[in-house]
Order: structure tokens, then C-alpha cells, then sequence
């Protein structure tokens, strides 16, 4: 199977790692992180200007005719970079639901605006009871009219305090673990009625506790069929999960380039410590685990146009799997390789750790998925 980029992929890999190369240094990371939002707001309008945000979207829906690969190609680069825009909550999490879920009107409005920059979204989904399962939405949506009344609260809504507008699941009949009765309504984040308390994640990111008091959708405002949204959110959550593992894979590559090169130069003992064998031992496993989890990534952004809903989850928790354990390798070793200087807030290799750590939890972590895949294949046994 060839896994070569084309000619217009590769233009555009290029062309981010130079961007993330020349404006996402270290140190300017930590200057964007500061910032009112917590990320850059010009080179928001720099990933616009360059196609990034309308890449994976079809031209007919206001896109540039990507896909999954483009995105891949993104997020592996922002990983290394540790980007903090809300490139996957506006791009790959709420542009798959408007993707999947609204009208041909309502995807070519919405992804108009994505593609131009002027317009972030969050998907405010989960709640303090949910945990990992999608299904458990307490949230309610009560018919007034055309309308809807939405009222509940959702947290760790990611970028949630900076969003112009939520996608909001919230439940119209059944039981607050059914399946069945849940629908997605678009949200104005300034709405009479949304409360936000916006506060920074441990990966320096930001994440918001919202509340929903009596706030009134109208009908052009809610995607999709009002109480069938539920493949829509799992077919999301699967392309977030796939653009998670290209970052992760990122994140994993930067902390073993770092750490090699750190080998190169520390010396102990009069030599330096990439002499010892067996530290050219555990950067050797390294590798193996970093290439392991590429290929996982590659497996998850193939699968992400998988129409069987079942093959394309037990993919997505294969990649979950191996992503979460490389990662958590991988980011073991380069702290432990660099020592003390890697606990410091000042180096780069501590934040890529915590990123990791991060997006191992983010829909379940590795052991979840691995039961997962255990009761899955159950089913056919």
C-alpha cells in the first residue's frame, strides 16, 4: 500500500511545519498561551488564509475538496508545535457534525464561514454524570412552538469560553441514557440564557463549564433531524479521535527528536550519554513504539470514511489503544532520558508529556478502548 503523500499534500505538510517552524516557537507558544483566549487570534487568521480551515471540507459546502488526510497532515504538525488554536473543535469536531448532520443550506452557511476564519465553534456535549459515554445526556430541549427551550449544563466544552457559537446535544424525549431522543441545536455562545466560566486545562489549553437557562433555538438552528442525532455525534467523536492520534503521533515524534538530539550534547562521566548502550537501547525502543503508533494513525484516517458504524468504531479503539500506550512510553522515556531539566516549565518536553497525557483520556483512554475491543468481538465469537 503506498502511504506517499501527493504533490498538493505534501505542499501543504511543507508549508505548515514552515509556519509552525518560523511563528510557533517555544517561547511563542507561551505568548499565545497568555493571551485573553489562550491562542492566537492572527494566526488563526494566517491558518485561514493559507486554506487549513476549509481543507478537509468539500468544495460544494464551501471547502477546498480535502479530507481526511489533510487534516492528518495538520495535526500531526500541530502536535509538534503544540498549537493552540481550536483547530480540532472548530474544524474536525463541530465541522463533522455540520458535515454529517445538517441540511445542504446549513453546511454551505456554516462551513463558509469556518473555511474564512470567521467563525469558531465548540461542541458542548459532555456532563458532569456522562463520563465516556456518549449516550448519557441529561441536558433537555422542550418543544415551544417551531422551537426548542434548551436547559442543562455541559462541561469541559474545549476552547467553550472563546467559541462564537455551541453546538449543543441536548435531549427531546426518552431516558438520559437512551440512545435514541437526543438532537443538536446551534447556540449563539452570547445567547440570553449561556453562562460561561472559562478556565485553563493542565495541557495549556482552555476548556469552560457552560449553563444553559431557558435558551430558546429556532427551527433553522437545529441540525438534523431533532431527535436522531446520535451516529452523527459517534461518527464526530471517531474523526476527533482520528486528528487526535496525527497529533499525538506529532507530539510523540518532537519528544523523541528532542530527546536524541539531547543525547547528542549532555555529557556525564566525560562522554556524552548518547555513548551508552543501553540509552541507545531505549531510544531504539522509542522508535518502535513512535512507528507503531504512525501506523495505528494511518489505520484511524483511513477508517474514518468507513460507512459501517461498527467496523469504523473498532478502529478507532485500535488506535486508541496503541496511540494512548506509545504515548505514554514515549513521553516516560524523554523525562526520564532528559532528567531533571524535563520537569521544568521552561523546556518543551514536560508540555509535550502533558499533551499526550491529555489526548490518551480524551473519549477513553487506552484500557477503555481495550475492553472495548474485548466485548465488540464478543459479538462474534
Amino acid at each position: 500500500m503506498d502511504f506517499d503523500l501527493s504533490a498538493e499534500q505534501q505542499l501543504v505538510s511543507d508549508n505548515v511545519a514552515r509556519l509552525m517552524r518560523d511563528r510557533y516557537g517555544f517561547e511563542a507558544r507561551k505568548a499565545h498561551q497568555a493571551s485573553p483566549k489562550g491562542f492566537s487570534e492572527a494566526l488563526w487568521r494566517e491558518y485561514a488564509d493559507m486554506g487549513l480551515l476549509g481543507a478537509p471540507f468539500a468544495e460544494e459546502d464551501g471547502g477546498y475538496g480535502g479530507g481526511p488526510v489533510e487534516t492528518m497532515i495538520v495535526m500531526q504538525e500541530f502536535g509538534k508545535a503544540l498549537a493552540l488554536e481550536p483547530f480540532l473543535q472548530t474544524v474536525v469536531l463541530c465541522g463533522a457534525l455540520i458535515k454529517h448532520g445538517a441540511d445542504t443550506e446549513k453546511r454551505a452557511e456554516l462551513i463558509g464561514k469556518i473555511a474564512s476564519g470567521d467563525l469558531r465553534l465548540s461542541f458542548a456535549h459532555a456532563e458532569k454524570q456522562s463520563g465516556f459515554d456518549l449516550n448519557d445526556v441529561a441536558t433537555s430541549a422542550r418543544k415551544d412552538g417551531d422551537a426548542f427551550v434548551v436547559n442543562g449544563e455541559k462541561g469541559l466544552v474545549g476552547q467553550g469560553d472563546s467559541a462564537d457559537k455551541l453546538i449543543v446535544s441536548a435531549r427531546v424525549a426518552g431516558g438520559r441514557r437512551d440512545r435514541d431522543g437526543v438532537g443538536l441545536f446551534l447556540v449563539d455562545a452570547n445567547a440570553r440564557g449561556v453562562t460561561r466560566r472559562g478556565y485553563p486545562t493542565q495541557d495549556g489549553q482552555r476548556a469552560a463549564e457552560i449553563g444553559f437557562a431557558d435558551v430558546r433555538v429556532e427551527p433553522h438552528d437545529v441540525l438534523g433531524h431533532p431527535d436522531d442525532a446520535m451516529p452523527v455525534i459517534e461518527r464526530a467523536v471517531d474523526e476527533a479521535i482520528a486528528a487526535l492520534s496525527a497529533e499525538a503521533v506529532g507530539a510523540m515524534s518532537e519528544a523523541l527528536a528532542m530527546t536524541v538530539e539531547y543525547m547528542k550534547t549532555r555529557k556525564q562521566f566525560g562522554v556524552t550519554i548518547g555513548s551508552f548502550q543501553a540509552l541507545q537501547h531505549r531510544a531504539s525502543e522509542m522508535v518502535v513504539a513512535l512507528e507503531q503508533a504512525r501506523s495505528m494513525m494511518y489505520l484511524a484516517t483511513m477508517s474514518v470514511s468507513e460507512e459501517n458504524a461498527g467496523e469504523r468504531a473498532k478502529a478507532m479503539s485500535a488506535a486508541k489503544v496503541q496511540i494512548g500506550r506509545s504515548a505514554k512510553f514515549i513521553g516516560q522515556q524523554a523525562i526520564q532520558m532528559h532528567g531533571g531539566i524535563a520537569m521544568t516549565y521552561e523546556y518543551k518536553v514536560g508540555h509535550l508529556f502533558k499533551r499526550l497525557t491529555i489526548i490518551d483520556a480524551a473519549y477513553g483512554d487506552a484500557d477503555l478502548h481495550v475492553r472495548r475491543l474485548a466485548d465488540q468481538s464478543s459479538l462474534f465469537a
